[in-house]
């Protein structure tokens, strides 16, 4: 954890939510109080085992840091990264409130301050659709970048208009126009392999489970 860093001016051009406290809220507002259920559903598709070095890249309010940490147990690592000072600055407080190691940091996910092929597994919840769509290549050969050779990458997110999401938003927002399995083309540019894809059942979502393959 880096104060100095933290103040920095990080300079990005996608959409950087500030009010993680309502943030917190308005998730178990939409799911009902089953964000936890949510979140644990991830990291099974994950295949998170104990002792793994994990990424969660964009990490928002840190539960999802939170849950895999508890998951990896004492020889694992769990880091987190986001741009909003707000959301660190909380996901902080929450980790320190549960007595778990984590580090977080504000950093941008289009360029990782991580060493190659660090992590196990990397996760991104509800952030891809926040990238603007030429930023979005770099933020995924960042991801291929840092994880080991056989790392995997679980990414969730909005799956179009036609998948059910009843949020109401205006029909330009991307929360209706982002598509999570559109990226495919995308990720094998970046040098990454789909493995798995399905609906992740929260608020007309996806999953995409992907590996490293060879760099485009």
């Amino acid at each position: 954890m880096n104060p100095a860093h933290d103040a920095m001016n990080i300079d990005t051009s996608a959409r950087v939510i500030h009010w993680a406290f309502w943030y917190d809220w308005m998730l178990k507002l939409i799911t009902l109080g089953r964000e936890g259920r949510f979140r644990e559903k991830l990291l099974d598709l994950a295949g998170i085992a104990p002792g793994e070095i994990v990424l969660d890249a964009g990490c928002g309010p840190g539960t999802m840091a939170i849950a895999a940490r508890r998951r990896v147990g004492p020889t694992g690592e769990v880091y987190g990264i986001d741009a909003s000072p707000e959301m660190v600055e909380r996901a902080r407080a929450k980790a320190s409130r549960a007595g778990l190691d984590i580090s977080f940091q504000r950093a941008l996910l289009e360029e990782l301050p991580f060493p190659d092929s660090k992590f196990d597994l990397v996760t991104t919840s509800l952030v891809l659709h926040h990238f603007p769509a030429d930023v979005l290549p770099r933020c995924l050969a960042e991801i291929r970048r840092v994880l080991k050779p056989d790392g995997r990458l679980v990414a969730v997110d909005f799956a179009g208009s036609g998948h059910g999401h009843r949020l109401p938003l205006r029909r330009n927002h991307p929360h209706h126009t982002f598509d999570l399995n559109a990226l495919t083309p995308i990720l094998n540019e970046a040098g990454m392999v789909v493995r798995e894809r399905g609906s992740a059942g929260f608020l007309g979502t996806a999953y995409i489970k992907a590996t490293r393959g060879a760099a485009a």
